[in-house]
């Protein structure tokens, strides 16, 4: 084990890869519309219902994200890491290529078959070094899976599932 006081990218991507993230697609509105798979999601109020995730400012989704007033977050189920993988591809039209989606309030990117949606109004965004950091109000939310449908982790540089602990 290695300990240091000066943590560079290095030793924080090392140290991150540690930490399992839930995945999901944010969408957003725009000319053109954009998605983005993210590890960063998270929830951040009961009362109100708030959720926030992070998005690097030079991200091609950016421009899309940073003008929208609405976004939709898709939680993916773990059979959905194919979704995750074109979301994170670079240099192509991710919602072209999806297919599978649908225009929903304000023009907001739908995607067809995730776990869980919810859809948010953007509050505010913190810059927060290379990120922007937008903390969103929900505003409506569906899922379609039972509680138990196995949810895609991001864990170690990989997708996982939370049978993937089980099995070991």
């Amino acid at each position: 084990m290695t300990a240091s006081l000066m943590v560079d990218q290095a030793l924080f991507r090392a140290l991150l890869r540690r930490h399992a993230a839930g995945v999901v697609v944010v969408t957003a509105p725009g000319r053109p519309p954009a998605g983005f798979t993210a590890t960063s999601f998270t929830s951040v109020s009961l009362d109100p219902p708030l959720v926030s995730f992070c998005l690097a400012n030079r991200a091609s989704a950016w421009p899309a994200v940073s003008a929208a007033g609405l976004v939709a977050v898709h939680m993916l189920s773990r059979e959905q890491e194919p979704v995750a993988r074109l979301f994170a591809t670079r240099g192509i039209d991710r919602l072209a290529t999806y297919g599978s989606w649908r225009p929903g309030p304000a023009g907001v990117p739908l995607l067809d078959g995730v776990l869980a949606r919810v859809i948010c109004r953007v509050d505010r965004r913190v810059p927060a070094g290379d990120h922007t950091l937008l903390l969103c109000a929900v505003e409506s939310g569906e899922h379609w899976h039972e509680e138990d449908a196995e949810p895609l982790i991001y864990h170690a540089g990989d997708y996982r599932g939370t049978d993937d602990w089980r099995k070991r």
